[in-house]
Order: C-alpha cells, then sequence, then structure tokens
C-alpha cells in the first residue's frame, strides 16, 4: 500500500485502501472520458455513507463555456439533488487531482465528510500542496483527506493528456 501524501486517517485498513483505489479508478475513467472530449482530464465520484454511488462528473469547462463547470462542482450538484440537501455530511468524494481554490471552497460548504483525491496539483492545489483551504482558520467544516491514492496513474494520465496537446499546438 502507497503512502499518502496527506493523510488524517491514522488507522486505514488495507482493505479500507483497496476500497479508495477501486473508487479513484472510477473517477480516472471519467477523467479520461473528459480527456477525449477536450476536457482536462478529471473525474470525480461521490459515494454515500452505505457505499453508494449517488453522483459522478467530469471537468465540462470547455464543453459548457463555464468556469465553474469543475468535475467536484458538478458532482457536489448532482449529490445535493439526489440527497435533496446541501449537506453532504455522510458523503466520500473521490477526485484525480486534487481540488483547486474554488473547489476546496465547495467542498468544505458542501460539508463533505471524506475527501480523496489522486494527483497533488503544484499549480492551484487548495488542499495541501499550494494552500490548505480546508485546516484554514477561514474553514467552517474539518474534514478528513487522504492524498495520493492511485498517484502516479492520475499523474500518467494528466501528463500524457497535455503532451499530446502540447503537440497539437
Amino acid at each position: 500500500m502507497p503512502k499518502p501524501t496527506y493523510n488524517h486517517l491514522v488507522n486505514l485498513t488495507p482493505q479500507q485502501y483497496q476500497i479508495h483505489c477501486q473508487w479513484m479508478t472510477k473517477a480516472r475513467s471519467l477523467a479520461q472520458t473528459a480527456g477525449e472530449k477536450g476536457e482536462i482530464p478529471v473525474g470525480a465520484i461521490i459515494v454515500d455513507g452505505k457505499g453508494i454511488l449517488i453522483a459522478q462528473a467530469a471537468n465540462q469547462k470547455e464543453t459548457d463555456q463555464d468556469p465553474t463547470a469543475h468535475a467536484e462542482i458538478l458532482a457536489i450538484k448532482l449529490a445535493s439533488q439526489v440527497k435533496q440537501s446541501w449537506r453532504l455530511d455522510d458523503c466520500t468524494l473521490y477526485v484525480s487531482l486534487e481540488p483547486c481554490p474554488m473547489c476546496a471552497g465547495a467542498i468544505v460548504q458542501s460539508r463533505i465528510k471524506l475527501l480523496v483525491f489522486g494527483a497533488d496539483d503544484p499549480k492551484t492545489g487548495a488542499v495541501q500542496t499550494v494552500i490548505n483551504i480546508p485546516d484554514s482558520a477561514a474553514s467552517n467544516h474539518k474534514l478528513a483527506v487522504l492524498g495520493g491514492v492511485e498517484s502516479a496513474a492520475c499523474c500518467q494520465q494528466l501528463q500524457t493528456w497535455f503532451a499530446k496537446k502540447r503537440e497539437k499546438s
């Protein structure tokens, strides 16, 4: 089991980690589809407290011409509709890339219980890499975070997509 880069979950069993890896694989699949459509390949999954998938989304900024159409935001909106509540306090969000400041703020505001992400984002990462919104004094909700799940695969997916984009330019 690879060591997560950021972990509030000190007693994670190998079985629990494997479940997180399985959901991250699903998020990467969504990211792949987004990348094929010309979107930056980021996918997000929300699972409720019973382990049931309630929302999934991928980046759609280019498709929708909407700067807020990040995978996390879209998944949070869908999950809130499914639960008929803005409070997602029994839910886990899986996302293939560390959330940006906008998404980290939405995650805090939605009261997500656990955030699991794959690749660090050295440019706009707002959970650990550049800034830490969830642990900020400005945050009114403390959530558990598990970073680095399937990190190598998530990083490779992004690097490959950006390399192909540069080749086309």
